[in-house]
């Protein structure tokens, strides 16, 4: 099949779009509102920039709070999203009103970080600190501004749980890191961990 996205004819029940930019890694994004406030929110339009800097980025369709947070204090937090807190990631997406904890809501323990005023899961395997660089209203053809905003942030500190390292790396068998698969369907990231090298070409 075949179709053209200014008409969306695709004849299925459901868009099919964000099922085949698949797996998508989860931000757990944590923030502190101006109020003192926190809120934890997980974003599936989430990943790295940059290695140098290290940069990451979320984007919020619509305002949302994290947006707004961000926006105000110039910092958020990314926790790894993984397979034991994967029920606690769900309940975390309820379209609750501002001021309301969703790290309260889900049962999960807020944590401060180090180098931002903003707080993390404590019971996340990994967290980055991150304080915002930019914050990005893209456009599309027609030159119009989407309804997303993509905020892109330098990371400042990071926070790994030692229970998931194993020879000086992460382990991600351990890890377990969920990802969306559109829809209404995650994958378990460590289920099938498995590694290729990098061919090597030869030089004539």
């Amino acid at each position: 099949m075949f179709y053209t996205t200014d008409t969306n004819q695709h004849g299925l029940k459901h868009d099919p779009f964000k099922a085949i930019v698949a797996p998508r890694p989860i931000g757990w994004i944590g923030t502190k509102g101006r109020d003192g406030s926190l809120n934890l929110s997980p974003y599936s339009f989430f990943n790295i920039v940059s290695d140098q800097p290290k940069l990451v980025m979320f984007s919020s369709s619509g305002r949302k709070h994290s947006l707004k947070n961000a926006e105000e204090t110039g910092v958020f937090t990314a926790s790894l999203a993984s397979r034991h807190l994967a029920e606690q990631v769900n309940a975390s997406s309820a379209a609750v009103e501002y001021g309301v904890s969703e790290f309260e809501l889900s049962g999960l323990t807020a944590k401060m970080a180090v180098t931002v005023d903003a707080p993390f899961v404590a019971e996340a395997y990994t967290a980055l600190e991150c304080r915002v660089t930019e914050i990005i209203n893209p456009k599309g053809l027609d030159g119009e501004a989407s309804d997303s905003f993509m905020v892109l942030g330098e990371v400042t500190g990071i926070h790994i749980s030692e229970t998931i390292l194993r020879d000086g790396r992460i382990d991600m068998s351990l890890a377990k890191p969920i990802a969306r698969m559109g829809y209404m369907d995650y994958a378990d990231g460590g289920t099938d961990v498995f590694q290729m090298s990098r061919p090597a070409v030869a030089r004539g």
